[in-house]
């Protein structure tokens, strides 16, 4: 990372253990601090109980054993006081004429504070109540440890004075409680939860661990760190395995089961921040409660290698299982929204013109739907296909098989002599292929859709998708216009892969093999006339860069929130093998550009429904002025250059 971006690198540890053996176990804690410290690590998290093992049972209560674990920790602190390293540990302390299960946070040598665990097992094979003493048993504020006065409180947030880092700290059963401490601290500012954790081995319970930690990770909008007990616990009655787990917001970013090791990755705290903001309801529920925060000096991460995959194609799930079962979730959502209104129009037909693309085979598939759900006959879609001075004979073509391999209604109506015509009327020059030449003819196909739907008594269904709203990529009050439009949520790179789906999935013989065509196609409006071969000669891409670029820079600007620099920054690790930078740069700026500038389109775009977390609809998720300036962003841009 050139610049710290708000990543932050945190890990998560399991060291060699010897149970009862303080000065041991330190040694050990040591040496991972110094290789975690090495690979750039700024937060660090042991297991519960990690000075003396989890499983010292009734030896905890012997003075020997807390008195050595504190001079352990006093060794802790000074060969770590060099580390720029945030660092949390688990030890007993004894407070209060009570023993309390704690993690020490310690920073540069000096202890930020104690956070003793809240929620005590009791059950099964747990017996902590034995031991030690809840946190809300505690009567000091602040106790005296290794020569510090140090904050002694279960309601402690860390909080860096550099950058926006907040950690708050939770021990084991904190987090299967009914509503675990994380989610206090969470709603106090904290966007980084660690799990101090000293869970067994059971059949199954790795998977439940997993699960509870990704979700509460989302419940929280948070980073969490999550460290458990590993195999040299005594194994007189249970193994523990060293499960350790790092996860953002209901992601999990990195998961091992680690011996005398570490795992680590870079979170993004400036995404977890940004979607705080969004969430209004976020800290509504949480009500009073007296928290203490401590203030110390960390900062970012900078000048390394980002450590966490950089999806470049975040419409689409990677994996191919989830995709599936995505885009079938969406073609459903697409169908209902379709179907719902139809029925609350009383309308029985659906008009949609049919160029061989895409789009417009995409939502055909989606009409299909929506007319077997409420039982229509499929005759009653007409598709029209409306071939003009650009129409290639490839896209020609196949938008016949789709129509026919379907089997929906078709009519088939020339947009030629018409456009002809109003360029006479208006007093175009017909071999001028300017703008008016290509509008005329979108306006022209959107006004037979329109009449025919009037003809019918049924509702035009526009094509039009994600990608081409955020660019402004249509004809205003041409393809711009419908009377529903079910694509409108799905980005470009999705309703490729949605077709294709639909090819291998639900259909077969010549019909697939056409589908699987479309999917190859280049993107185009086609309103240039082809080359001498019939070839598609004028290429969307062309004009406003790659799809691929263009959604990555819409995602992220519109479900994280990040800036051009951050973006660009990314870009370059998701392509780097695809686009060079300066591709990259200009598509960027071209990008700015065309949202801002094209915001009007959107302000009176048809009704149609959500499928995703990124929406344009100015009804629901995006409202913008549509003369906003975008200078700042074409500035932050420049500056990317610089």
């Amino acid at each position: 990372m050139d610049k710290g971006f708000e990543y932050m690198r945190v890990a998560s540890a399991v060291p060699s253990l010897r149970v009862a053996d303080p000065y041991y176990n330190v040694k050990e804690i040591i040496k991972i601090c110094v290789k975690a410290s090495d690979q750039g690590v700024r937060v660090l998290v042991f297991p519960e109980l990690s000075m003396t093992g989890y499983t010292c049972q009734d030896l905890f209560q012997q003075k020997s054993l807390t008195d050595r674990c504190q001079e352990a920790l006093k060794l802790l602190l000074e060969e770590t006081k060099y580390l720029n390293m945030l660092i949390a540990a688990g030890m007993p302390v004894r407070a209060d004429g009570q023993l309390f299960n704690c993690a020490v946070i310690l920073k540069e040598g000096k202890i930020l504070g104690l956070v003793p665990k809240t929620y005590l097992p009791n059950y099964g094979e747990f017996y902590e109540m034995r031991w030690f003493a809840p946190a809300y048993k505690r009567m000091s504020e602040t106790i005296t440890l290794c020569d510090q006065e140090v904050p002694f409180n279960e309601k402690l947030l860390f909080k860096d004075d550099i950058s926006p880092l907040c950690v708050g700290v939770e021990i084991c059963e904190d987090l299967w409680a009914l509503i675990p401490p994380s989610s206090y601290h969470s709603g106090y500012g904290a966007n980084l939860i660690l799990n101090l954790s000293a869970s067994n081995d059971l059949a199954g319970k790795a998977d439940y661990r997993r699960e509870l930690v990704k979700h509460q990770s989302s419940k929280c909008i948070s980073a969490y760190v999550y460290s458990s007990a590993g195999e040299e616990e005594s194994t007189t009655d249970l193994v523990y395995s060293g499960h350790c787990m790092i996860a953002e917001n209901g992601i999990l970013l990195e998961e091992d089961k680690v011996w005398d090791g570490f795992i680590y990755t870079d979170i993004d705290l400036e995404k977890l921040n940004n979607e705080r903001v969004r969430s209004n309801t976020f800290i509504d529920t949480i009500g009073k409660r007296d928290y203490k925060y401590v203030a110390f000096n960390l900062g970012c991460s900078e000048n390394l290698k980002l450590k966490r995959f950089v999806n470049p194609r975040p419409f689409i799930p990677s994996s191919p299982e989830v995709r599936d079962r995505r885009i079938s979730d969406i073609i459903n959502i697409q169908a209902v929204g379709l179907a719902q209104r139809m029925k609350k129009i009383n309308s029985k037909k659906a008009v949609i013109g049919i160029s061989g693309g895409l789009d417009s085979t995409l939502a055909l598939i989606v009409i299909i739907e929506a007319f077997n759900k409420l039982k229509l006959p499929l005759t009653n879609i007409i598709a029209v296909i409306m071939p003009g001075f650009g129409t290639s004979e490839r896209t020609y073509k196949n938008a016949h098989a789709i129509v026919s391999g379907l089997g929906t209604g078709l009519r088939e109506i020339s947009i030629e002599d018409a456009c002809i015509q109003h360029f006479k009327d208006i007093g175009h020059d017909i071999d001028n292929h300017d703008v008016v030449y290509e509008n005329a003819q979108a306006r022209e196909r959107t006004q037979i859709l329109m009449d025919i739907a009037n003809q019918e008594g049924g509702i035009v269904v526009g094509t039009g998708d994600l990608s081409e709203l955020a660019l402004g990529w249509c004809t205003y009050n041409a393809d711009h216009m419908s009377m529903y439009s079910v694509n409108s949520g799905v980005p470009k790179t999705l309703v490729r892969y949605m077709v294709k789906w639909y090819a291998d999935y639900k259909t077969a013989g010549n019909l697939q093999k056409v589908l699987l065509d479309v999917w190859e196609t280049p993107v185009s409006p086609e309103l240039l006339p082809p080359d001498k071969e019939g070839n598609i000669r004028q290429f969307t891409e062309n004009s406003i860069g790659s799809y691929e670029l263009n959604d990555f820079f819409l995602y992220n600007m519109m479900r994280n929130g990040y800036g051009p620099e951050k973006i660009y920054y990314l870009a370059k690790i998701a392509f780097k093998d695809e686009y060079d930078r300066e591709v990259i740069l200009e598509t960027l700026k071209s990008f700015y550009k065309r949202f801002f500038t094209q915001q009007f389109k959107r302000s009176c775009m048809p009704d149609g429904v959500k499928v995703g977390s990124v929406s344009l609809s100015p009804r629901g998720d995006w409202k913008m002025p549509s003369d906003a300036s975008y200078e700042l962003w074409m500035k932050l841009c420049e500056e990317i250059e610089k």
